[in-house]
């Protein structure tokens, strides 16, 4: 039987994969030419929102089912308040995963906001696997922490 820090460490690595399959399919969508990169800010959002949920899977605080990174940015400050003073910037990301779901509530996103959508998600990627890096690594080599 799977211990509890098993079950925890495999439900941080599927928030992380669906958060890169989120990040994969904005970069695929920003490399090619469309008429509106609406799509590609949406799933820039997710992939923030994901690898925020994936830390707060890590350390045991509990969110409520929501898509506003600010909100998810406070709770991560809980474990450490630097992940969301470096991360504030991405809050501009939560309205493409909340409001804007419907013809008519958004402005059409430009390829340049779509770059600057996928250059924040990147971001909330990289400062997130630094957190988790030595938790990760810990779990690569089969030790418990």
């Amino acid at each position: 039987m799977r211990n509890r820090e098993e079950v925890i460490r495999d439900f941080v690595q599927e928030w992380l994969e669906k958060a890169e399959a989120d990040l994969e399919a904005a970069e695929i969508l920003a490399a090619h030419a469309m008429h509106d990169y609406f799509t590609c800010a949406f799933h820039c959002q997710q992939a923030c929102e994901k690898f925020l949920k994936a830390y707060l899977v890590r350390h045991q605080i509990e969110f409520r089912k929501t898509h506003d990174l600010g909100k998810l940015l406070e709770l991560a400050s809980q474990a450490e308040s630097v992940l969301g003073e470096d991360l504030a910037s991405s809050n501009w990301l939560t309205p493409f995963g909340v409001e804007f779901r419907y013809p008519g509530e958004y402005e059409e996103v430009d390829q340049a906001k779509a770059q600057s959508a996928l250059t924040e998600a990147k971001q909330v990627k990289q400062v997130v696997m630094e957190h988790l890096g030595s938790y990760l690594e810990a779990e690569d080599h089969g030790c418990a922490g």
